[in-house]
């Protein structure tokens, strides 16, 4: 018989808000968190817009030392994984330490601190460069450095796989709890990638939108009029344990990680297999590690990316996996308003979820306006709608063909 894993704790730092309320009351009442740029001068940049992270200070909450020493992607996995720990009551102890884990992905991982340290070394040459620059842009100093903030000594490692990473993160926590390798697992994404490079990168690919008239507006998922995605930042956190673990400390039970699926397309770099075969594939192992048929799936929280091809692509795969079934089930992609937060997105996503699930509130795809026939599902458009949710899939699916999906199922549901 399978362990049962229970979400015990949450937190999240997005475009939305700096912790998972905050983030999931915006998110219900449908505001967008994309604004202009404001972390560099884009006047020259074909997209001047995104989804930034407002009002954060990681030296007031880290101390000025520490903070200087993390790349802002660190700051939010180790104020992101607080926040959840406390959620959870979760003391760390030497009793404990060596059962508790933690897996947290980034997609890019320290590039802030690259392009200025590499800055620095044009201008002032090599002996000017940071002692911690390696350290700093590393993708596994976020569950490192949460590791040595916590006094975790369990199983810790960074997952990158492009805009799946924070739903492979959870995903390969709950695994280690299943095959009892760990007893709490902190996992989840973290990203902070809004710097001039990459968004010159990501236009020269033509993948971001360039709505700058309108960029409240430029993230519609599935909409006919979509034209790319918006970057954001941010960082989500779950706390996983073992059900038993839970409740022999009496913890509070969000709910329970039912199933995961993941899969590769083997197909293009960049792009999705046709007709999503691949997503479809994810999706089905998904719902057969959680002895779930499709019908039983309450909620599906899409990709979604406001992207041509991801859109269109997901919505073939759904169709493949539910059927008829489809047109009943209600799809919603938050990413219309926090955008595309990458490494982070799954993360912050699974939060909103678990969210949902206590709230029996579906959250809404904002700036849906005008139907694509490719697109034609039940995307819940503009407002957020009640409804008994016992099941929701998130999935996410990244550069590299990279595909994620993941259910949440309410706690104390006899499935």
């Amino acid at each position: 018989m399978k362990t049962c894993v229970v979400v015990t704790g949450v937190g999240a730092i997005s475009p939305l808000g700096l912790d998972a309320d905050s983030t999931w009351q915006a998110a219900i009442a449908g505001t967008s968190g994309v604004a202009p740029i404001t972390h560099f001068d884009a006047s020259q940049h074909e997209t001047k817009f995104a989804a930034e992270v407002k009002g954060f200070d990681g030296e007031a909450i880290l101390g000025r030392k520490d903070a200087r020493r993390m790349d802002r992607f660190v700051q939010y996995a180790v104020v992101t994984a607080d926040q959840a720990l406390k959620d959870a009551r979760l003391e760390v102890t030497d009793s404990n330490r060596d059962r508790i884990g933690s897996i947290v992905g980034t997609g890019i991982g320290g590039v802030t601190t690259l392009i200025h340290e590499y800055e620095t070394l044009k201008a002032k040459g090599p002996r000017r460069i940071s002692p911690f620059l390696i350290p700093m842009i590393l993708p596994d100093t976020a569950p490192g450095q949460v590791a040595i903030n916590f006094g975790l000594r369990g199983p810790n490692l960074a997952v990158t796989s492009a805009c799946a990473t924070g739903t492979n993160a959870i995903g390969e926590a709950f695994k280690m709890i299943q095959r009892g390798a760990a007893d709490v697992m902190i996992c989840g994404g973290a990203e902070s990638c809004i710097v001039s490079l990459v968004m010159a990168g990501f236009n020269a690919m033509t993948a971001l939108s360039t709505r700058n008239d309108d960029p409240q507006r430029a993230s519609r998922p599935f909409d006919k009029g979509r034209d790319g995605f918006v970057a954001g930042e941010g960082a989500g956190i779950l706390i996983l344990e073992s059900e038993a673990h839970a409740k022999a400390r009496g913890a509070k039970i969000y709910g329970r990680v039912l199933g995961y699926g993941l899969t590769d397309d083997a197909y293009h770099i960049s792009a999705p297999a046709e007709n999503g075969a691949g997503a479809a594939k994810c999706m089905k192992l998904a719902l057969d590690d959680a002895g779930l048929s499709p019908k039983e799936i309450d909620y599906l929280n899409a990709h979604g990316t406001s992207t041509q091809l991801n859109d269109k692509s997901e919505t073939a795969a759904v169709k493949t996996v539910f059927g008829e079934a489809a047109y009943d089930l209600p799809i919603s992609s938050t990413k219309s308003m926090h955008g595309h937060l990458l490494g982070a997105a799954g993360a912050v996503e699974a939060v909103i979820c678990v969210k949902a699930l206590q709230n029996s509130l579906i959250p809404p795809t904002i700036n849906y306006e005008t139907p694509d026939p490719e697109c034609d599902l039940d995307y819940v458009p503009h407002t957020a709608r009640p409804k008994a949710l016992r099941a929701i899939m998130s999935n996410s699916f990244g550069f590299g063909g990279h595909n994620a999906s993941i259910i949440f199922g309410k706690n104390g549901d006899s499935r």
